[in-house]
């Protein structure tokens, strides 16, 4: 089933790692030197976490989704990770972390562009608790925060990506 330019959802999907991977490169050396723990709202695959692992180590990853679906070395440990709904996992975090993140990424996107739009207006405010003056927010759908100022990713392709800078 082809997208309506003629790309395969393989064709997709390679787009879409390669600006990702792309893109966390770059916020690695963003906040690179700086203190602070890493978010990742979506473990989905765990894909994602465990390139997170290679990236920022040794910072500790905090991690949330609905479910865990990953094999047990894609596992994050028991205390950094939060499985439930984001709208009690992340406030539980917020509450026993504080505002302890210097990088966040939120990869939760689907095809349902409507049901996204809902869902980054309530996750934006919750991510925004836990993050650090100065911190880097990356995500695969538009987020929106006062304090959250855009800034152009360096990266190219046919994938969208967005990034913001939090006010300190």
């Amino acid at each position: 089933m082809a997208d309506v330019d003629g790309r395969s959802l393989l064709d997709r999907m390679i787009d879409r790692m390669t600006v990702q991977r792309a893109a966390l490169a770059w916020a690695r050396d963003a906040v690179a030197g700086l203190d602070g723990m890493v978010l990742e709202v979506g473990l989905g695959k765990g894909r994602t976490y465990d390139h997170l692992r290679t990236l920022f180590p040794p910072r500790d990853i905090l991690v949330f989704d609905m479910w865990v679906r990953v094999p047990p070395e894609l596992t994050p440990d028991e205390d950094r990770l939060f499985v439930g709904d984001f709208q009690a996992t992340l406030p539980a975090a917020a509450e026993r972390f504080g505002r302890c993140a210097r990088f966040a990424h939120a990869d939760f996107g689907s095809t349902d562009r409507d049901h996204d739009a809902g869902q980054a207006a309530w996750l934006a405010p919750l991510i925004d608790t836990m993050m650090l003056p100065g911190g880097l927010v990356l995500s695969d759908r538009a987020l929106d925060r006062p304090n959250w100022t855009p800034v152009e990713l360096p990266v190219t392709g046919r994938w969208t990506y967005h990034a913001w800078r939090v006010a300190g």
